[in-house]
């Protein structure tokens, strides 16, 4: 399953000082190391985001062998590409590490004639803000950044002002993520995610300081199973299989994207720089572009497709109905995609340490 949907990294540090500090440990895997061949596909994706059942299919339709790694952090597998030896022919970078990448020349330009099927992508995700006109990144799954509240504690909540009302206090539970939370702290204060306003981010800041007084804690990883027994009123949450199930499993768990906007993050597929198998990358890409395929992301990863053809595929149509995979178009209308702060990280991490300092 899904471990991501629960411990999803957002970016707390500069993409390279990160890669500084883990490409030293985080070598390719020794099957890839100097590998080729069209007959051979090796991958590096978020794990549990690419079904077995999807690799099963496409060596079997394709004959081509599949590799395929996984990683935990947009960071460790920029690290790796950053390595220049890691042999990957795909990499699943979600949508701000989309911008780093390409930042860092560390994956190419996709060959739109060599790829078909971009017309069932979702409006949404076809020329998308963090990549124009899809250059370099084919999206496969997408979630949200809201929260979550248990109705025998709050009886309704739209807003991200629910997880700072002072009478939830030592009930409410903030994502252990630095822009994460920096999503909440913006929006409340009138600002859009997407901010890189230092005025902004430093209100965001102070509004997080005040909230930290009434929280019960910072938790990336238990809040849903705290929402269900209602050890927890509300909290920060990442849609996905985890937060799903329970509110498929527990009527007064309801999964929100706040008025105030929240956020989209998206995954998707894109080509290493130095991919020695692109004829299978790209075979692999227009493979997971099919509806049918695609729609094994929600049935057997349970994720919500990027596809937009890919509904009348899924098997569980209940999952068409639950907001923690699949949210309406009007509650997402005002989503941010969480694109790379740039220089202004440093505002964010200098406001993060004394949020967690006070």
């Amino acid at each position: 399953m899904r471990t991501r949907n629960v411990s999803r990294t957002v970016l707390t540090a500069s993409a390279a000082a990160v890669a500084a500090l883990i490409v030293t440990s985080c070598g390719g895997p020794a099957s890839v190391a100097g590998s080729g061949g069209g007959n051979k596909l090796h991958v590096y994706a978020w794990a549990g985001e690419i079904p077995k059942s999807v690799v099963k299919k496409f060596e079997a339709e394709t004959g081509i062998e599949v590799t395929l790694d996984t990683f935990d952090s947009n960071e460790t597998m920029t690290a790796k590409l950053s390595s220049g030896s890691a042999g990957y022919d795909l990499v699943e970078p979600s949508q701000y590490s989309v911008q780093q990448l390409v930042g860092q020349k560390l994956i190419q330009p996709l060959d739109h004639s060599r790829i078909k099927g971009l017309d069932n992508l979702a409006d949404k995700f076809r020329d998308p803000s963090y990549d124009p006109g899809n250059k370099y990144s084919v999206p496969w799954i997408w979630g949200t950044t809201g929260f979550a509240y248990n109705d025998k504690c709050i009886s309704s909540a739209t807003s991200w002002q629910t997880l700072f009302d002072k009478q939830y206090k030592g009930k409410v539970y903030m994502l252990d993520n630095m822009l994460a939370a920096y999503i909440a702290g913006l929006q409340v204060t009138g600002a859009r995610a997407t901010s890189t306003d230092e005025r902004e981010i430093n209100a965001a800041t102070k509004a997080l300081e005040n909230q930290k007084k009434h929280l019960a804690g910072y938790n990336s990883t238990n809040y849903p199973q705290l929402l269900a027994t209602g050890q927890a009123c509300a909290a920060q949450a990442w849609s996905g299989t985890a937060m799903a199930k329970v509110l498929a499993a527990n009527a007064n768990v309801h999964y929100v994207i706040p008025e105030e906007g929240g956020s989209i993050w998206t995954d998707g597929l894109a080509v290493p720089q130095n991919a020695k198998n692109t004829d299978a990358a790209y075979k692999f890409i227009n493979f997971t572009l099919r509806p049918e395929i695609a729609a094994m992301a929600t049935d057997d990863g349970g994720s919500a497709s990027a596809n937009a053809k890919a509904r009348e595929f899924v098997k569980d149509r209940s999952s068409l109905e639950n907001p923690a995979i699949y949210p309406t178009d009007e509650a997402v209308k005002n989503a941010d995609f969480l694109l790379d702060p740039g220089p202004a990280m440093k505002h964010f991490q200098q406001g993060w340490t004394k949020v967690k300092a006070s």
